[in-house]
């Protein structure tokens, strides 16, 4: 007992946090070092002495911080190993783009896009509102409730799971770039045409995860409610539902990632003026790729959180299943 409690106050165990810590801060500071070494020199003017010194910091400050952060990684848990990768990844591209003298209109330093995303902040957020909330979200209710109702009368009528279930495979299986065309042309170029586009890609993953998941239950519980003369409704909501909840949330997380994609790419083929895929698009052809990288940005930002969201929901309502459970 003596010797844990001298591992846990002054021992190797002890020290090594600080010791990561001091490390990442170290090569955090080096970094930084290198980009101010070139930060008040134009993109095709860095002095080749400027240039070498920057290199030079970048691999001894890069080489620290990941020494840093993989003792730290051994204690963390989280998200805060992959936000201290990105903080190094960022600031380490900085330095490289600024001291190679990267054009912008080529690939802008991580300072030029936080500087996009604060001066159209604005404008980005209403493109958000629009591909988010209008095509994204409701089309993902809309194609998550029409593939739940499928999935059920598939399996309280078997011919149709025989005759249509195979032909959501075949469907699910059309590229969305060659889909989101054909449909923008027959609905329009509102919003309701890339909710549609959204719908067709998020209904298929959800019918036959569905499915599969009633068909899994457990056929001993199956037996053992009829034993105990529990109705059929009773039986499907007390051992089908639970089973199915695990391949369920698997097909919403799967649909939350395509989503945002079915909803950018339906705008690169036509749109009113607004929506994140327009403004990558228009942006794009004008080269100001910092606003490009913002709307990129704002994109993945919300994939992200709409991907947390529903693994927080799935952590909620199937935390008794074997697949939650952590080993210890």
């Amino acid at each position: 007992m003596a010797s844990r409690t001298v591992a846990l106050s002054g021992g190797k165990s002890g020290r090594l946090p600080g010791l990561g810590w001091l490390a990442f801060a170290l090569g955090v500071g080096l970094l930084l070092a290198a980009v101010w070494n070139v930060w008040n020199f134009p993109l095709d003017g860095v002095p080749p002495a400027r240039k070498a010194l920057s290199l030079g910091l970048i691999v001894l400050g890069l080489g620290t911080g990941i020494y840093g952060l993989a003792t730290l990684a051994r204690r963390m848990t989280g998200v805060i190993p992959a936000l201290l990768a990105a903080l190094l990844t960022l600031i380490t591209v900085e330095g490289l783009l600024r001291a190679y003298g990267v054009p912008p209109g080529l690939i802008p330093t991580p300072t030029r896009v936080v500087t996009a995303l604060y001066n159209s902040r604005t404008v980005l957020l209403g493109d958000a509102r629009v591909t988010f909330v209008q095509e994204a979200l409701l089309g993902y209710l809309a194609g998550v409730g029409a593939g739940i109702l499928v999935a059920l009368a598939a399996v309280r009528f078997p011919f149709l799971e025989r005759g249509a279930l195979p032909y959501a495979g075949l469907f699910a299986s059309i590229p969305i770039v060659a889909l989101a065309p054909v449909i923008v042309k027959a609905f329009g170029l509102e919003w309701p045409s890339k909710a549609i586009i959204v719908g067709i890609t998020v209904f298929f993953p959800v019918v036959v995860n569905v499915v599969r998941g009633l068909q899994s239950a457990n056929p001993l519980l199956l037996d053992l409610m009829q034993t105990y003369a529990v109705t059929p409704a009773a039986s499907f909501r007390l051992v089908r539902v639970p089973g199915a909840l695990p391949f369920l949330f698997n097909a919403l997380k799967i649909g939350s990632t395509l989503a945002l994609i079915g909803a950018i790419v339906g705008e690169f083929f036509g749109t009113t003026g607004q929506g994140l895929g327009f403004r990558i698009q228009i942006e794009a052809g004008r080269f100001n790729l910092d606003i490009v990288w913002a709307a990129i940005v704002i994109a993945s930002v919300l994939g992200i959180a709409f991907y947390g969201v529903i693994s927080w929901l799935e952590a909620r309502f199937t935390g008794w299943h074997a697949s939650r459970r952590q080993p210890r």
